[in-house]
C-alpha cells in the first residue's frame, strides 16, 4: 500500500461500517487514505487479531480509531504494531488486561443497555445480542434525527454476548501510543463517567460534547474529524 497516512476507523456493536460516512468524506477531502474496517463482532482477541492484520498490509503510518466496542479492538490490534501512530477513542472502551465491555459499562451508573437488548440464540449456544429497533434511537442515537436511526436500527450488526463479557488480554496499545478520546457525555451506553476515567487513566488528549449521544460519529462528525486530523499530527 502507499506510505500515506491510512486511517482505519473500527465500528462498534449495534452499527456497521457505513455510518462513518460522513467521517470518511471529510476526511477523504483531506487527502487521507480511509478504510472503515468490518467489526467481526465475535470476540475481542478475533476481532483484534483481523484489525491487526488488515494493520500489518500498511507500510505508512496508521491512525486507528474505534467507537464503542471498538476500542478495545483497536487498543489490543495496536499493541506491538510500529506503524500505529495514534489512537482515536470515540465514546469507547480503553481496557486495561481483565476489563471488559461489561465490566467498565458497569463501573459506574447509567448506563439502561441492558435492558434495550434482544438476544438471538446461536447454534454454537452463544447469543447474537440487537438493541430493539423500537427502543434503538432513544438508547444509541437520541440526537440523530429519526429518519437516519431507522436505517441504523435496520442495519445494525450484532455482538456476540461472550465478546461483551470478554476481558482484554496482554498489552493495550494505549499504554504506549498516543490517544485521544471523545466523550460523549449524554452517552446511555457507556456511563460519561467511565468515559473520563479510561481517558484519564490512559492520559489521553480529551474532548468532551454536551448532550452526544452514544452515536457521537453520526450526530457529531465535524467535531469526530477535528479530533481524528489532531491524531495524525502526532
Amino acid at each position: 500500500m502507499s506510505e500515506k497516512l491510512t486511517v482505519v476507523l473500527v465500528h462498534g456493536a449495534f452499527a456497521e461500517s457505513g455510518g462513518w460516512g460522513p467521517v470518511v468524506q471529510r476526511l477523504q477531502a483531506d487527502g487521507h487514505q480511509v478504510i472503515a474496517a468490518a467489526n467481526p463482532l465475535r470476540s475481542v482477541a478475533y476481532d483484534a487479531a483481523q484489525v491487526r492484520a488488515l494493520v500489518d498490509t500498511m507500510d505508512g503510518p496508521v491512525v486507528l480509531v474505534g467507537h464503542s466496542y471498538g476500542g478495545l479492538v483497536i487498543s489490543k490490534a495496536a499493541a506491538g504494531a510500529s506503524n500505529v501512530k495514534a489512537l482515536v477513542f470515540i465514546a469507547a472502551f480503553a481496557p486495561e488486561a481483565g476489563d471488559s465491555a461489561a465490566s467498565l459499562s458497569g463501573k459506574y451508573p447509567g448506563s439502561t443497555l441492558a435492558e434495550t437488548l434482544r438476544p438471538v440464540p446461536l447454534p454454537d449456544g452463544n447469543q447474537d445480542m440487537y438493541v430493539a429497533q423500537e427502543l434503538y434511537q432513544q438508547q444509541f442515537a437520541a440526537d440523530v434525527p429519526p429518519e437516519t436511526t431507522r436505517i441504523m436500527a435496520a442495519t445494525q450488526r450484532p455482538i456476540t454476548l461472550a465478546a461483551l463479557q470478554e476481558p482484554a488480554e496482554g498489552e493495550q496499545g494505549w499504554t504506549t501510543i498516543p490517544s485521544f478520546f471523545l466523550i460523549a457525555e449524554a452517552d446511555k451506553n457507556i456511563p460519561a463517567a467511565a468515559h473520563h476515567f479510561m481517558a484519564e487513566r490512559a492520559k489521553g488528549h480529551t474532548v468532551s460534547i454536551d448532550g452526544a449521544s452514544h452515536a457521537v460519529f453520526a450526530s457529531h462528525p465535524a467535531e469526530v474529524t477535528d479530533l481524528i486530523r489532531q491524531a495524525t499530527t502526532v
